[in-house]
C-alpha cells in the first residue's frame, strides 16, 4: 500500500502537482498566509460558524435541544473519526508526497507521520456534516471551509488529493452513521438542560407547552408568570 500514487503518470500526482504548483507563483506573503489558513484558521473558522449556529439555533422552541445536540454531536464525531483514522494510516502507510516526488513547494516541514488519509481533511468535514444536520445554512458554510481546508492541504504540498478525498469520505461517514445513535443519547440531556436554570444554553424561550403552562398556573412558584423579572434575569444569566 506504500507504493499508492507513486506514478508520475497517475492523475492524482498530476493534481497534486498542478494544485501545489499554484504556491510556486505565489507571494511569499500569500503562501505563508494558506499555512496558517490550513493549518488552524479554517479550524477557528469553523468553530465560529458552529457558534454562530449554536446561537441560532437556540430561537427555535420546539427543536431547539435536538439542534443543540446536532452541535454537540460534530465535535464528538470529529474526534471519533480522528481515532477511526489511526489504524487506517498504519495499513496504508503512505508516505507523505513530498518524500516521494521532487519539486514540491512544501509550506510546512516536519511532517513525519502517514499521508493517507488527512487528519485535517477528516475533522473539517466531520464538523461540516454535524453541522449541517443542525442548521443547513451555517452547515453549507462549514462544508465550504471544510473543502477549501482540502485545497490547502495539497496547495501546502503535504497530501494528496485523495488524502483529502478520503478524510472527506471518512469525516462524513462517521458523523452520519453514528448520528442516530448519537442524537438518541445527547437529546435527552440537552431537553433536560433546557428545563434547568441553563436552559438558555439550549435555547432562547421556552417552549409552547411551557409557557401554555405558565398562563394556565400563574400562581405556581416556578412559573415565569410568577416570578416576573426574575424569571427574565435568570435567563439572561
Amino acid at each position: 500500500m506504500a507504493g499508492l500514487a507513486l506514478d508520475g503518470s497517475n492523475p492524482d500526482v498530476s493534481l497534486l502537482y498542478d494544485i501545489n504548483g499554484l504556491a510556486k507563483d505565489a507571494p511569499h506573503w500569500f503562501d505563508r498566509v494558506m499555512e496558517f489558513v490550513g493549518e488552524y484558521g479554517i479550524i477557528i473558522g469553523l468553530a465560529l460558524v458552529t457558534l454562530a449556529a449554536w446561537w441560532n439555533v437556540r430561537k427555535r422552541p420546539q427543536d431547539a435541544p435536538s439542534a443543540v445536540a446536532g452541535l454537540v454531536w460534530a465535535p464528538l464525531a470529529a474526534g471519533l473519526a480522528l481515532v477511526a483514522n489511526i489504524p487506517i494510516r498504519g495499513f496504508v502507510e503512505r508516505p507523505r508526497p513530498f518524500n516521494d516526488h521532487q519539486g514540491l513547494d512544501v509550506l510546512v516541514a516536519g511532517k513525519t507521520d502517514f499521508s493517507f488519509v488527512s487528519d485535517h481533511a477528516t475533522l473539517t468535514m466531520a464538523v461540516a456534516a454535524g453541522v449541517f444536520m443542525a442548521h443547513r445554512a451555517y452547515g453549507s458554510i462549514a462544508i465550504g471551509l471544510a473543502l477549501l481546508e482540502g485545497f490547502c492541504r495539497v496547495y501546502m504540498g503535504v497530501h494528496y488529493p485523495t488524502d483529502v478525498i478520503g478524510g472527506f469520505a471518512l469525516g462524513t461517514a462517521v458523523t452520519l452513521l453514528l448520528a442516530p445513535l448519537a442524537m438518541m443519547l445527547l437529546t435527552p440531556l440537552t431537553t433536560t438542560l433546557a428545563n434547568s436554570r441553563a436552559g438558555w444554553l439550549v435555547r432562547t424561550e421556552p417552549a409552547a407547552a411551557d409557557r401554555d403552562a405558565d398562563e394556565a398556573f400563574p400562581e405556581l412558584p416556578g412559573s415565569r408568570s410568577a416570578d416576573g423579572d426574575r424569571g427574565n434575569k435568570d435567563l439572561a444569566a
